[in-house]
């Protein structure tokens, strides 16, 4: 199914899992360098993989926002999703 044929409902679902997983993966490298191995071997491929699946999220909550017509709360559920994905981008990309 195309995700233009989706609901504003499901794509913002799909916007929060894949912002949820971009945090969780941005936050492995960081607490094991902090807490168990200064030098971890892949840490590179987490934070790679946690900014794309952030851009992932931030993408589907913008694509709800550019529909026409959308509810309110619909409306400000995409307005929180992108901005709370746009900070932890732009944390996890200066850390």
């Amino acid at each position: 199914m195309n995700l233009n044929q989706k609901g504003a409902e499901d794509l913002l679902k799909l916007s929060f899992q894949s912002g949820m997983a971009g945090i969780l993966f941005g936050l492995t490298p960081l607490v094991v360098k902090a807490l168990l191995q200064p030098t971890i071997a892949y840490a590179g491929w987490f934070a790679g993989l946690a900014i794309g699946l952030q851009l992932l999220g931030l993408s589907l909550a913008v694509l709800v926002l550019r529909r026409k017509k959308i509810s309110a709360p619909q409306k400000e559920k995409a307005k929180k999703m992108t901005l709370i994905l746009a900070v932890s981008l732009l944390f996890f990309m200066l850390v």
